[in-house]
């Protein structure tokens, strides 16, 4: 039932994605004119977030890169689906700039293992073919909650090339025997490093001068594996001649050499000082939607800045209502 389930939604999204670029921009753009219009909680996030992020601002700067991102969330979900349901030749050529390949050449040549670390900046599905067209790859990635949400991820993504090309690894214990086997025999790895691990699986490191818990695993696995890491991303650097694509920049960049220190205090910093340089490339580009910061450092004076306002009225009445207490400083659900 779940697979039939994932397969209508595929096709769903097929017919969608076929609409014009054009069309499903405006569409796109009305989304994130909604979302702040009705002051959503993915808008809600976004400005929370900014303020986090750029302390220093005045409101109206906010205020334009607010909207900014908000548009630029909606684009990226619809060029996605795009991406998903196309032939990945065509989605390829929107590719018209790049920068650093015979970097990530060379890592492959090496033998060491690659580890692309791949922020959510631009669109990170159009690298993942990208880097699936050049090379087997496997990528970590955590499962969404939904079992039909997970079966049709799988099949969006396993699409990259000829089957096996792609390997999906969920982000869980046997993960790392996995991804550690791989490295050795010179493989390689795509992670997202911004995402945020469980309490205990990660390190508190500075944000955008902000405590963040940062995965230690990628650090983890520079040091035991010596892989070569990349950072790597697609940047949306505007539309195609014709109108009917958005036109992208793929860049590789070499990583700190810090990301690989036997402290996972000094690697997780580096990691968090990389990732930040390039979200501040274009600010409008960066998931700005994900709550970042939800878990305190401890012992948690900091609290969680996004509660209550940013997460739905139910939970915020079943936390109340449980005890009001934790209503200042409730982690992330």
């Amino acid at each position: 039932m779940t697979e039939l389930a994932a397969r209508l939604l595929y096709f769903a999204a097929s017919v969608f994605a076929r609409l014009p670029w054009p069309w499903l921009r405006t569409l796109a753009d009305g989304i994130a004119w909604l979302w702040q219009r009705m002051d959503a909680r993915t808008s809600k996030v976004v400005a929370r977030n900014i303020t986090l992020a750029y302390p220093e601002q005045l409101p109206g700067q906010r205020a334009a890169l607010h909207a900014g991102v908000l548009h630029g969330t909606a684009r990226q979900a619809l060029e996605t689906l795009r991406m998903w349901t196309r032939p990945h030749a065509q989605n390829l050529a929107a590719i018209r700039q790049s920068q650093g390949v015979d970097l990530f050449d060379a890592a492959i040549a090496s033998g060491r293992g690659v580890i692309v670390a791949a922020p959510h900046y631009g669109n990170w599905e159009l690298l993942n073919q990208w880097l699936a067209a050049h090379t087997p790859l496997a990528i970590l990635y955590a499962p969404p909650e939904s079992a039909i949400g997970e079966a049709f991820l799988n099949r969006v993504r396993a699409n990259a090339a000829e089957p096996g090309r792609v390997t999906q690894v969920r982000a869980e214990g046997p993960a790392i025997r996995q991804l550690i086997k791989r490295l050795k025999d010179g493989g390689v790895v795509g992670i997202l490093p911004d995402q945020q691990p469980k309490l205990g699986d990660g390190e508190f490191a500075p944000f955008f001068g902000r405590p963040a818990l940062t995965m230690t695993l990628l650090p983890r696995l520079a040091q035991r594996t010596g892989a070569v890491v990349l950072f790597a991303y697609c940047e949306r650097i505007g539309e195609l001649p014709d109108g009917r694509d958005p036109a992208f920049a793929l860049r590789f960049e070499p990583a700190p050499d810090a990301i690989a220190d036997a402290d996972p205090a000094v690697g997780v910093a580096a990691l968090n000082a990389a990732v930040e340089r390039i979200a501040r490339r274009d600010p409008g580009q960066y998931q700005w939607t994900y709550k970042r910061w939800s878990i305190p450092p401890p012992p948690g004076t900091l609290g969680n800045p996004y509660w209550p306002d940013c997460y739905p009225r139910r939970l915020q009445r079943r936390v109340e209502h449980a005890d009001p207490s934790l209503a200042r400083s409730e982690p992330d659900a």
